[in-house]
């Protein structure tokens, strides 16, 4: 449930994002001032293809300006990981829940799940990290008083620009955190998904038995040291009775034999 909410959180705070700025130009001629100039811009800030008008303080005539760069490439690869990891996410909901006994039939389910959990982790990392980079650039692009610049008419003394007020940028932040977040919770679901596959059940088994196989060997190793002692005990005794049995037998032997002759 929490890959797949992070995952929305992360799309829609950066692929929802729409911003806008305003700066004033005040030319010597107030009838050719603009003080309110708004310039819109959003996902996936393709800045340059941001224009706007601005007077020339020359008449009536305007210029057109366009913004400076274009970071779609960062923002569109953070949004595309987003979008692509809360599929893969909801698809193994839907497994884990309904098809439980096929995903544990073979090897090959669980081995799936393990890498592309270790792909999605390290293709979290990346786009935040490229994301977290285009933010500061885009940041730094629209700042209204480098926009500002841009104006010809703010070029000369005798007219006076200034910003009004800049974008807010808590939603591309909270994006931001967002990715980390999600690289966070992928990178900890590494373990859990690794103990599913036949690599840490192998290696489990594989332990209990040496160490059932050296406790059995020394079990045996005791009993047959101790039935040695017994036997070896047993043979003594067994030659002893015999050496009786064999002595009495002569003994008797010999005294009924002088009784047989003085019969005679």
């Amino acid at each position: 449930m929490f890959p797949q909410l992070f995952a929305i959180f992360a799309f829609a705070t950066c692929g929802g994002y729409s911003g806008q700025m305003r700066v004033s130009v005040d030319c010597i001629n107030k009838s050719d001032s603009n003080l309110s100039i708004a310039i819109n811009f959003a996902y996936p800030f393709r800045l340059n293809q941001v224009e706007f008008d601005v007077p020339m303080c020359e008449g009536r005539r305007q210029e057109r300006l366009y913004l400076i760069g274009d970071f779609s490439s960062s923002a569109e690869f953070f949004v595309t990981i987003a979008v692509f990891s809360f599929l893969y996410s909801l698809l193994a909901t839907v497994v884990y829940i309904f098809f439980q006994n096929k995903y544990r039939e073979n090897n090959r389910g669980p081995l799936i799940d393990f890498i592309v959990t270790v792909v999605f982790s390290f293709m979290w990392l990346v786009s935040s990290s490229a994301w977290a980079k285009g933010l500061s650039d885009v940041k730094a692009a629209t700042d209204p008083d480098e926009v500002v610049l841009l104006v010809s008419a703010c070029k000369v003394q005798t007219n006076k620009c200034s910003s009004l007020y800049g974008p807010r940028w808590s939603g591309l932040n909270t994006s931001v955190v967002f990715g980390y977040l999600n690289f966070v919770l992928w990178a900890g679901n590494i373990w859990f998904v690794f103990k599913e596959t036949g690599w840490h059940k192998g290696g489990a088994a594989r332990y209990p038995a040496s160490s059932l196989e050296k406790q059995t060997t020394a079990f045996n190793q005791q009993v047959y040291n101790q039935g040695s002692f017994d036997q070896s005990g047993a043979t003594f005794t067994g030659t002893g009775d015999f050496a009786q049995s064999e002595y009495s037998q002569v003994g008797n032997y010999s005294s009924s034999g002088p009784i047989s002759y003085t019969n005679q």
